[in-house]
C-alpha cells in the first residue's frame, strides 16, 4: 500500500509471551486489529479501561437524546479521545452506537431521564470527591450565552449539548448553571452537535490538560 499498511493493527505476538495481568491471551495469539494506540496493543479491554481511569480528565460531556440523535456515537468517540471523566445521555436510554467505533467500551457512559437528574448526579459526584458540585454548562448559541473563545473554563465542568437542530430543551436550559456559544462566521445558524462537543472538549484540553501525556501517533 503506498499510503500505509494493508491491515490495521498488529499480527500475533512473535516470541515468548509477555507476563502480566494486562495481556490478553487471545490477542497475543491472533493479533490485535483494534483501533487503539500502541501503548495498549495486546492489552485486554478491562486493562485498558482501568489504565484510562487513572488518568481521566475533570470534564464531563452530556447530550440530550429525545429524537435518537445519530451524533451521540461520535460524541462518545471524541470523549474517549479527549479522556472525559464520564459521558451522560439525557432522555431516551437507547442510542446508535455505530459512530462510537467501539470506544463506548472504554468510556463511562451513564443515562439520566432528565437534565435535572443529571444535575443531581453531578452534585453527588463532586461531593463524593470533595470538589463541590460539577457545574453544568450548556453549549448553544442562545442570547446571553458567554463566548467560549474568551470565557475561562472551570477545571471541573460538564458540557451539555442539545439535540441536532432544536438545540437545548427548555428544561435543559433551566438546569444549566451557564451557557456558552461557539463563534461562527458563515450563513448557517448552528454547527453539528458532535462538532460542537469536540470544540468544547478541546477548549478544555487547551486550558487544563497536561499535553505532555497526549498520544501523537
Amino acid at each position: 500500500m503506498p499510503h500505509g499498511p494493508a491491515e490495521v493493527g498488529v499480527g500475533p505476538w512473535e516470541g515468548p509471551w509477555p507476563e502480566g495481568p494486562q495481556w490478553d491471551p487471545e490477542l497475543l495469539r491472533d493479533g490485535d486489529r483494534r483501533n487503539v494506540v500502541d501503548r495498549y496493543r495486546y492489552w485486554s479491554m478491562d486493562a485498558v479501561r482501568a489504565d484510562l481511569d487513572t488518568r481521566r480528565h475533570d470534564f464531563h460531556v452530556a447530550i440530550e437524546n429525545w429524537q435518537h440523535d445519530f451524533n451521540i456515537g461520535t460524541i462518545v468517540r471524541s470523549a474517549n479521545a479527549f479522556l472525559a471523566a464520564q459521558v451522560h445521555i439525557v432522555g431516551h436510554r437507547r442510542w446508535n452506537r455505530r459512530g462510537a467505533m467501539v470506544t463506548d467500551r472504554y468510556q463511562h457512559v451513564l443515562h439520566h431521564p432528565t437534565a435535572e437528574h443529571l444535575a443531581e448526579h453531578l452534585a453527588a459526584y463532586g461531593a463524593e470527591r470533595g470538589t463541590g458540585p460539577v457545574p453544568l454548562w450548556g453549549v448553544d448559541n442562545l442570547p446571553g450565552s458567554r463566548p467560549l473563545e474568551t470565557t475561562p473554563l472551570p477545571r471541573s465542568v460538564c458540557f451539555l449539548l442539545g439535540q441536532e437542530g432544536p438545540g437545548l430543551s427548555e428544561a435543559a436550559r433551566e438546569a444549566c448553571d451557564a451557557t456558552f456559544s461557539i463563534a461562527q462566521f458563515g450563513s448557517t445558524r448552528s454547527i453539528n452537535a458532535s462538532a460542537a462537543g469536540a470544540v468544547a472538549m478541546h477548549s478544555w484540553v487547551r486550558e487544563h490538560a497536561d499535553l505532555g501525556d497526549a498520544w501523537r501517533g
